[in-house]
């Protein structure tokens, strides 16, 4: 059997740092997109479809590369039909991250230890079913049977957050659920009709008329307070690369103004926009002592004609090739030189930039707060062995690993919680193998203390989310 207990763990030592130290650990999930009211309303998932690919856009990916027509994957196939695609697809994923997860999520989540392949899609198919109809595996049972404390989703200011607010009334539900605040669409001015739309969105949400752009801050302050109230606190941002154009404060009102009239605005124009709303929102932040997380380097919807088709997160997105570093830099410094910088998480999906993140948050260090600027947990096509590996060992030698703040599941499915568990193996694996070599000493309290810390009391004490503050 693949996945038993000592899966990934290759020594002694390693062994003993997993089962000891960092097994019996809650989760923190500080950064996923499942849905609150799936939770709030405790939704029963009819089939494993319905749980397990609906909406997961690894999978998709995989699903095309293996020949798959679009009918089985997004279209109107049958639950069943798609399900038993994913199953002669999945041998043909070994080396890929979904094999481990697809058994890990398969064993952990629904205690079914056979392989998934066409021989044994029947076996698994009912068998899952079965378990779905009991009340345990509700979107709030599976919660429950992870171990998971603390839950971040992701959520626009327009979002009304009412799902959030039946949480907060639910008795009996242990699991904390928390907003981010997530204000892309705030800067989105490529389309400035679709941006115009927003503003009006926005003024209803937060019951502020926006003829100017005062009033427009004045919005998403208000809104920034009310997700505060709720419990929010960590906004995230998903951009391409920073944008720190100089600017008059003058000007900004300006483009503003065309922007809400639904008029395009100059690029130079848009980038000033877009710095001074970055700035903005750094400054909400800091006041408010929350973290913001930086998401960024993604080149999305490459393909256009099945974007079209099938809508944005529908799989079709890359690693792009933006310069990342010195506009965050120089962002950075910004908010730093009025000592007014928020604790900051930096996530980058090239490879390329894993190292420089690591070193450029060294830079703003300022022993108030440990690891108050620090490389995120390998993110999207990084979060598999070698990425995770090469992020550790970037933290390790160029920041501090100790302090470290974990991992996240970053998904849209309440199966994928044992990549908590895939990250504290590959980390106990890491260090216990280092133990062996005597290249750490051999002391399992001490090298024990910092998986225990990275596995889940660093997000603790960093995040200081309500209902868990250390």
């Amino acid at each position: 059997m693949l996945i038993d207990a000592d899966f990934m763990l290759e020594c002694e030592e390693a062994r003993a740092l997993y089962h000891s130290f960092a097994e019996p650990l809650p989760i923190i999930d500080f950064h996923c997109h499942l849905s609150p009211r799936d939770i709030a309303e405790d939704r029963r998932f009819e089939n494993l479809t319905r749980l397990w690919l609906a909406g997961d856009h690894y999978k998709w990916r995989a699903l095309r590369a293996a020949g798959v027509d679009e009918r089985f994957i997004t279209g109107a196939a049958s639950d069943r039909e798609k399900f038993d695609k994913w199953a002669e697809t999945v041998p043909k994923t070994l080396r890929n991250p979904l094999y481990h997860w697809t058994h890990l999520e398969l064993s952990r989540v629904l205690g079914i230890d056979r392989p998934l392949c066409p021989e044994t899609a029947d076996a698994v198919w009912e068998e899952a079913n079965a378990l779905l109809s009991e009340r345990g595996f509700s979107a709030r049972g599976l919660l429950r049977r992870m171990n998971v404390e603390s839950v971040c989703t992701t959520d626009d200011p327009v979002d009304d957050l009412r799902h959030h607010a039946q949480l907060r009334e639910a008795d009996g539900f242990p699991v904390h659920v928390h907003p981010t605040f997530r204000p892309d669409k705030a800067m989105a001015v490529d389309d400035p009709e679709g941006f115009s739309r927003y503003v009006a969105l926005l003024s209803l949400a937060a019951d502020v008329e926006v003829k100017t752009f005062a009033d427009y801050l004045a919005a998403l302050r208000a809104r920034h307070d009310y997700f505060h109230a709720m419990g929010c606190r960590l906004s995230d941002h998903a951009l391409e690369t920073v944008d720190v154009e100089d600017y008059a404060e003058a000007d900004i009102p300006k483009v503003f103004a065309r922007l809400l009239a639904g008029k395009p605005v100059a690029p130079h124009a848009a980038r000033q926009f877009r710095s001074a709303m970055l700035r903005e929102f750094a400054l909400m932040d800091w006041e408010k002592g929350w973290v913001q997380q930086f998401h960024l380097g993604a080149l999305r919807s490459v393909n256009s004609r099945l974007t079209h088709l099938l809508g944005p997160d529908s799989g079709f997105d890359a690693i792009g090739d933006f310069e990342v570093v010195r506009p965050l830099a120089r962002f950075l410094d910004r908010l730093e030189a009025d000592d007014r910088l928020a604790r900051t998480i930096l996530y980058n999906i090239n490879p390329r930039d894993t190292e420089a993140l690591a070193a450029l948050a060294g830079c703003f260090q300022d022993g108030a707060v440990p690891g108050k600027v620090q490389l995120g947990p390998a993110w999207w096509f990084l979060d598999q062995a070698d990425g995770m590996t090469r992020q550790l060992d970037a933290q390790s030698s160029i920041g501090l690993l100790g302090q470290f703040v974990g991992m996240t599941t970053d998904s849209r499915s309440f199966l994928s919680f044992p990549r908590h568990e895939y990250f504290r193996r590959l980390l106990s694996n890491l260090l216990g193998g280092e133990m062996a070599r005597g290249l750490l000493p051999d002391d399992l309290e001490l090298v024990g203390a910092m998986v225990r810390d990275i596995g889940y009391f660093n997000a603790r004490r960093y995040f200081r989310l309500p209902g868990t503050e250390a």
